[in-house]
């Protein structure tokens, strides 16, 4: 059973403390190492890895998303997951490419939930070719090799990203964030979220695929047990995807120059 080390950084005591009994008690959770402030993380950080790494944003002179930006750049593979009070802060963390957000007061099943859904999407496992992701270039959803066709561009963009997110949940805000940049993410736009989910859903059933795309309290994950992607055969160390990337990811999309970064990273190293 796959198994990873957890670092938590809050500048909250008793917060901290909490987070990491809770944290401990789960079975893939290997070790819990926690800070209580941002420069004593980074000094760990240059001769430890996280796999998950669960940071406050409110604190003192380096905030969680300074600390998210250094811990991405050495370890672009390390998860990073925000926990705050304050959801304002959701379109930032999108920005730089967290993989989680978890809003205050937090609870044992929803970081449950998150670090499942992290491993889950993680797993080296063997992937049926019946559904199958192309995401070097552009990005392509095809069943039994027929291309799947999308009556809205943003729905199809939503399926890109979570793709892209490999298994991580995401938000509605955070869905939002990332179809509609510069958009307030008031009423009005929230139903227009809701239509996009909901073409999405539909597009999926009709293709008879609607399993790949899981919903569950209010957050969206794809299940990446159940796809045969390229991006994710390239992060495994599939040399056939490996050799098959030419510095183009999903083109289409402006957030997808973030993966694309990390990805001519590991190719250099």
């Amino acid at each position: 059973m796959q198994s990873v080390d957890v670092i938590c950084v809050d500048d909250d005591v008793l917060t901290l403390e909490s987070t990491a009994s809770m944290l401990e008690k789960h079975p893939r959770v290997s070790s819990v190492t926690v800070f209580s402030a941002s420069e004593n993380a980074v000094a760990w950080l240059k001769e430890h890895r996280a796999g998950i790494a669960f940071l406050d944003i409110h604190m003192g002179e380096m905030d969680g998303l300074a600390l998210a930006k250094l811990i991405l750049e050495k370890y672009p593979r390390t998860a990073v997951v925000f926990l705050t009070a304050d959801p304002a802060f959701a379109v930032e963390a999108f920005r730089i490419h967290a993989s989680g957000y978890i809003l205050k007061p937090l609870t044992e099943e929803r970081l449950n939930d998150e670090i499942n859904h992290l491993l889950s999407g993680k797993a080296d496992t063997k992937r049926s070719p019946h559904i199958s992701v192309q995401t070097f270039g552009n990005f392509d959803l095809k069943v039994d090799g027929k291309t799947v066709l999308f009556s809205r561009s943003k729905a199809k963009e939503l399926l890109a990203y979570l793709i892209d997110r490999q298994g991580s949940s995401i938000t509605r805000a955070e869905a939002f964030a990332m179809l509609w940049e510069e958009g307030q993410y008031d009423r009005p736009m929230q139903k227009q979220l809701d239509v996009m989910i909901r073409s999405l859903r539909a597009t999926l059933r009709e293709a008879g695929i609607d399993e790949i795309m899981e919903m569950r309290n209010g957050t969206l994950r794809i299940r990446p047990e159940l796809l045969d992607c390229d991006l994710y055969r390239f992060f495994e160390g599939d040399i056939e995807a490996v050799n098959a990337y030419r510095g183009e990811y999903m083109s289409a999309y402006s957030w997808a120059s973030l993966t694309e970064a990390y990805m001519d990273r590991i190719n250099k190293s």
